[in-house]
């Protein structure tokens, strides 16, 4: 074979071999600072450890960011319009790369990227990026849309996908080829994230995990002004956190046995008839028992909000072993995440107040101006699931903050919306005793990302994931103190 001919064969098969090994870089994470992509400007590109790796401040709640391997780190901004600017950040291990992309998910109107999830999947070898919805605030706040429709487009869907195709166009720049699978991780406002990548960009990702989504918008924000409505009276709170505590008592004493165990935990809370009457004091008021006001108060949270002139139910009520948490939209003057969207973005008034909402016309007019854009509540996903899509539902059963019925509800919809296909491509996971996307009584951690891979990738579809309830005691040893299995 003339020797030209041989050079050029070994050159076309060190490609290839490059091409193909997903440790192989196609070039240095510094020189990506230069890469054009549309409407996108790329403002760090840095290779970081976990020594050099310095996080700003973060409101976010999450795993700590320690232990990193060495990874790419690009920061970049899109702007889609005039008014829209959308920041994230994309972390790539510089060795060991799975060949999967990671999308991490928000928290309410979180107007911040996401570095501690980011972590997480970092050190399960995934390239991984989170947005900051397109403008920067708390997760409590929506002040940002007031006056920038262009920045709620940005929250509402922009962001999230803006970000996945740019983010899969820097992991083909920095390994050489596009990832093998792409993946979305999100609980709440990121499990509405992720429900609406399904529904409208049915091809961004190939699976799909949306924890305890907030994806029922207005019917959720009137949910929460619900809670602070029942739990005041005038300025004065109804309910006190040591009430809580009695009512939370009373639910498990009626409610913790039936399924066999007395462990702290009500295991099918819908099967729980409590009624808070039985608490209500005989005689003098006192601190074991409840007031009349109090059970009415806890009558009205259990069962969730009503249309005054219908009695139609706009959202489910919260479940029986979920008070100790009521506290969460029932303290302070206005409930701030739920008050903020009715204030800013129905009302356009910054001195708006939750006592003043009307449960009949303010939530119709609430609906009229953004509610189907805020929502992720269409059941038809038959493009996602002809792509081969799967999602993963999971739902803590002592949810203070969105009533698990709603997950349920939605599941119900999309199975009788698609029939057979939505057997086998989507699932629900109830836990008993997990809060809201972590924490509770019961155990609320739980590898969802392996079950999902694994029936993206092998067709394995998950029917249990183990979950394991973490011990509560400062310095305890990590080992779980109790474990259940969660049961599709």
């Amino acid at each position: 074979m003339p020797t030209a001919k041989r050079v050029f064969l070994l050159l076309v098969l060190l490609s290839s071999a490059v091409a193909a090994a997903p440790w192989a870089h196609a070039g240095t994470c510094e020189s990506l600072i230069h890469l054009k992509l549309p409407d996108t400007t790329i403002t760090l590109a840095k290779l970081e450890t976990t020594e050099t790796y310095k996080p700003g401040k973060i409101e976010t709640q999450g795993p700590p960011l320690t232990d990193l391997p060495a990874f790419c780190r690009v920061a970049a901004e899109i702007r889609s319009t005039s008014d829209s600017r959308i920041k994230f950040e994309i972390w790539m291990p510089t060795s060991g790369w799975n060949g999967r992309f990671m999308g991490v998910g928000n928290g309410g109107w979180s107007g911040e990227i996401w570095y501690p999830f980011m972590g997480t999947a970092l050190r399960d070898h995934y390239a991984t990026a989170s947005t900051d919805t397109g403008h920067e605030g708390s997760f409590r706040d929506a002040s940002f849309a007031l006056g920038h429709p262009e920045k709620l487009v940005d929250f509402e869907y922009r962001a999230v996908h803006e970000m996945t195709i740019k983010a899969k166009a820097i992991i083909a720049a920095y390994y050489g080829e596009a990832p093998k699978f792409s993946y979305w991780d999100g609980c709440s406002s990121g499990g509405r994230e992720g429900l609406v990548e399904a529904q409208r960009f049915p091809k961004d990702y190939d699976g799909i995990i949306a924890g305890a989504p907030a994806n029922n918008w207005v019917p959720l924000m009137a949910s929460g002004v619900w809670i602070w409505q029942a739990n005041h009276d005038g300025d004065a709170r109804v309910l006190s956190r040591d009430k809580l505590k009695v009512l939370h008592q009373g639910a498990l004493d009626a409610c913790d046995l039936l399924d066999g165990v007395k462990d702290g935990v009500i295991g099918n809370p819908q099967s729980c008839r409590f009624d808070p009457q039985v608490l209500r004091c005989k005689g003098e008021a006192n601190a074991n028992c409840l007031t009349g006001p109090e059970v009415e108060a806890a009558d009205k949270i259990y069962q969730g909000p009503k249309n005054p002139r219908t009695g139609e139910r706009i959202f489910p009520g919260l479940e029986p072993g979920s008070e100790l948490k009521w506290w969460m939209f029932g303290d302070g003057d206005d409930p701030a995440i739920v008050g903020s969207y009715f204030g800013y973005l129905v009302f356009k008034d910054s001195g708006w107040k939750a006592a003043r909402l009307n449960f009949d016309s303010d939530i119709a007019l609430a609906e009229k101006l953004n509610g189907r854009e805020l929502s992720a509540n269409d059941p038809n996903l038959g493009e996602f699931f002809a792509e081969g899509g799967k999602v993963i539902l999971y739902h803590g059963l002592t949810d203070p903050i969105i009533a698990p019925q709603n997950t349920i509800d939605y599941y119900r919809r999309v199975s009788r919306e698609s029939g057979a296909r939505a057997e086998a491509s989507v699932r629900l996971f109830l836990a008993p005793g997990m809060d809201h996307c972590f924490g509770g009584a019961g155990p609320s951690t739980f590898d969802a990302r392996k079950s999902l891979v694994d029936w993206v990738e092998q067709s394995k579809a998950p029917e249990m994931i183990l979950a394991a309830h973490p011990p509560d005691r400062p310095g305890a040893a990590r080992e779980p103190d109790k474990t259940r299995p969660l049961c599709a």
